[in-house]
């Protein structure tokens, strides 16, 4: 049952996400002038599963204005490129502790 509410949390979660990231993005792209400061973040992926991995890189990629990269060859960062990455390490506490922290508890 426990997993089943992380689930939906999460899936509500990720729509949310979704959904603002499109109209961040769609805003920007229509302005005369785009506010846009692309940059690379890492993410620690260190203590995540495959799985997990796989999920957390996917989810991010197809979430609008992140892309994943690479993970690192030591297999403890992943390399993601933010459209809006004024403050990088708000990116990264982001990706961490929202998404991260939640593809950990559904997979």
């Amino acid at each position: 049952m426990n997993k089943l509410i992380n689930t939906i949390e999460f899936l509500v979660f990720y729509l949310k996400e979704v959904i603002s990231s499109n109209v961040v993005v769609a805003i920007n792209v229509l302005r005369p002038s785009p506010q846009i400061i692309p940059g690379i973040v890492e993410v620690p992926v260190a203590d995540l599963t495959d799985r997990q991995l796989f999920a957390l890189s996917n989810l991010i990629t197809m979430t609008p204005g992140t892309l994943s990269l690479e993970v690192s060859p030591d297999r403890k960062t992943l390399s993601v490129h933010a459209m809006f990455a004024s403050d990088p390490q708000a990116i990264e506490d982001d990706l961490t502790n929202q998404m991260k922290e939640r593809v950990i508890r559904v997979f």
